[in-house]
């Protein structure tokens, strides 16, 4: 499975193609940064981050997204823009036919660290240790990129699991209340 993992922000976009074969170690094969131009107009930040989410997606081709979901104490202005920029990298990802899967900031630092509460430094170690990288990433919205990736290769596989399950229960009580019926 390959993921495109997404840290959004108007400002600076962080975002890690990661892939995992088989149930074996989980490789790094690209990440990068998108930044905006504060002189430019948010209809055309939203725009470029748009476009090159559509071109991270056609050059690599990943099976879906995984993103950090919204959680913020901060300012209205800020919270607004990130809104604004997930719905432009919910676009692009769907333009694409990529699902996109979010997760909360405490699930994801609890699946790289085992702790919903920790620091951003833990976070940034354990994804080099799981990536096995000479160095941390950076800056910090690549590594969180990265980061969200990582949660959603390691939880994917039983979530899958939990959601056949559930789907195959269904079924069954369905068919069994129709037997009841006939």
């Amino acid at each position: 499975m390959k993921v495109l993992g997404i840290d959004p922000g108007l400002d600076r976009t962080g975002w890690a193609v990661l892939e995992r074969r088989g149930g074996g170690d989980i490789t790094l094969c690209s990440a990068g940064l998108l930044h905006t131009s504060k002189e430019s107009s948010l209809p055309q930040r939203l725009e470029y981050i748009f476009n090159e989410v559509g071109k991270l997606a056609q050059l690599y081709k990943p099976d879906c997204a995984a993103m950090e979901e919204m959680f913020f104490l901060k300012r209205a202005i800020t919270v607004s823009q990130t809104i604004q920029t997930r719905g432009v990298i919910l676009l692009a990802a769907h333009m694409n036919c990529l699902t996109v899967n979010s997760y909360a900031p405490k699930k994801v630092k609890s699946v790289i660290c085992g702790s919903g509460t920790a620091e951003k430094a833990q976070v940034q170690r354990m994804v080099q240790l799981t990536l096995k990288l000479q160095d941390l990433l950076r800056p910090d919205d690549v590594a969180d990129a990265a980061a969200i990736g990582i949660c959603h290769l390691k939880t994917a596989p039983l979530t899958s699991k939990i959601n056949t399950a559930a789907a195959f229960e269904q079924k069954l009580a369905a068919a069994r209340k129709a037997q009841i019926k006939n």
